[in-house]
């Protein structure tokens, strides 16, 4: 029985990506790791350390000195910016595709055609000079004010008035009539559908849209779904495992983000204690099966510009870490990665653009490095190679690598 673990540890980034100076300026001199233990030179992370975060750090920036018996390497991003949801399809095989960047505003005439075609009733509520659709007397429609400028769109709704899967109706149309990078369809259950129209913000001057926490959607009764752009879940890791008998799990906010309807799913899970136990439990559960869990309270860190909360949060993963390699099978393989980086000392609380750690454990594997490998997708694509399915849309398999041909015997 094996377990092919995949721990992405939400931002926490190992340095700014090359093309930063020419399509990221800001986030120029980025290193999420490396600042981190900067600030806290006396920060220890046992296994963190021995699976080699400094070697992909490629820097001794405290007390943590590089590992001798580490496997290890860096990968690079392939999507543009650095986005949470695009970086987990990135995992799972999928190919990005470059999506347009721009302010609902551009598109607001072509989203309220669909949706009248389709019979919603729609109303534009001004802000500031902007306007944002307000749909069915219950649901807005406009930018998301928190992840990069035009790059996603949100359906905020109110869950009273509206089902969930209204609210995804309204959501799929948008999804159709626009090619930014995402749509998200959330909602939960409030009094009063003022309050949402009450939290309607303005940012830059060109963007117009609902400041999620003022509304109170997330208080009660929260549901949310992402949808992408580009992103066909049947050329994805778990829609191949499934067509070779292995089963996905899920845990953490990758569950909310990745489609996954023939396995498990742990959604709506935000405590980094309760997802490293739980992952631990499926580690310890017989049979086959790739598990995929992210922590987010490192990301939250980051936005919140928090070293302390950061490098706490990182401590409780660390004693996560060792209890999953403990649990572990001889065959079993654990994956840690980022999907981006989210410096807390760079200036602003977005993400940044950085090359995340590659760090692999098997047990008796023998030290090596990994290199630089292109695209998050590797990781998906090993994944596949390691349980003999056909691969995802995108990506390299790093078990080709002669340090793993011993260990990987019982799965050709």
């Amino acid at each position: 029985m094996s377990k092919f673990i995949v721990l992405v540890i939400d931002s926490f980034g190992v340095g700014a990506m090359p093309d930063v100076p020419q399509v990221r300026p800001q986030d120029i001199g980025a290193n999420t790791c490396g600042h981190i233990l900067q600030r806290k030179p006396d920060l220890v992370l046992p296994v963190l350390a021995r699976l080699g975060l400094i070697n992909a750090l490629g820097e001794q920036p405290g007390v943590m000195p590089p590992s001798e018996t580490a496997v290890w390497g860096r990968i690079g991003l392939q999507h543009e910016g650095g986005d949470t949801f695009v970086g987990h399809q990135e995992i799972m095989g999928t190919l990005p595709l470059p999506p347009l960047s721009q302010p609902f505003s551009v598109v607001i005439d072509a989203v309220e055609k669909a949706l009248r075609a389709e019979g919603f009733k729609t109303e534009r509520i001004e802000c500031k000079g902007l306007h944002y659709l307000w749909v069915n007397d219950a649901v807005a429609v406009g930018d998301n004010l928190e992840a990069d400028p035009g790059q996603v769109y949100n359906i905020s709704a109110n869950l009273n008035v509206v089902t969930f899967e209204q609210a995804l109706a309204i959501g799929r149309c948008v999804r159709r009539s626009v090619k930014v990078g995402r749509v998200i369809t959330f909602g939960g259950k409030i009094e009063d559908s003022r309050a949402i129209r009450e939290a309607a913000r303005t940012r830059a001057d060109n963007y117009v849209g609902i400041d999620s926490p003022r509304s109170g959607l997330y208080e009660h009764g929260f549901q949310v779904a992402h949808m992408g752009y580009g992103v066909d879940e049947q050329t994805q890791v778990p829609a191949k495992l499934h067509a070779v008998g292995i089963k996905t799990v899920l845990i953490g906010k990758v569950a909310d983000i990745v489609a996954n309807p023939f396995g498990v799913s742990y959604q709506q899970l935000v405590d980094s204690k309760t997802i490293m136990d739980i992952t631990l439990n499926e580690i310890q559960t017989p049979g086959d099966a790739f598990i995929c869990t992210n922590i987010q309270e490192t990301d939250l860190a980051g936005h919140a510009q928090n070293v302390e909360r950061y490098a706490d949060r990182l401590q409780v993963v660390d004693a996560g870490l060792a209890q999953w390699i403990a649990a572990m099978q001889p065959e079993d393989m654990l994956v840690v990665i980022a999907d981006h980086g989210n410096d807390p000392t760079i200036g602003h609380s977005l993400h940044t653009r950085e090359q995340v750690p590659l760090l692999v454990y098997q047990h008796g594997l023998a030290a090596a490095e990994l290199g630089w490998r292109t695209t998050l997708s590797d990781v998906g694509a090993s994944v596949c190679d390691y349980f003999a399915a056909e691969p995802p849309q995108n990506g390299s398999s790093f078990l080709s690598n002669p340090v793993f041909a011993r260990n990987l015997e019982p799965h050709a």
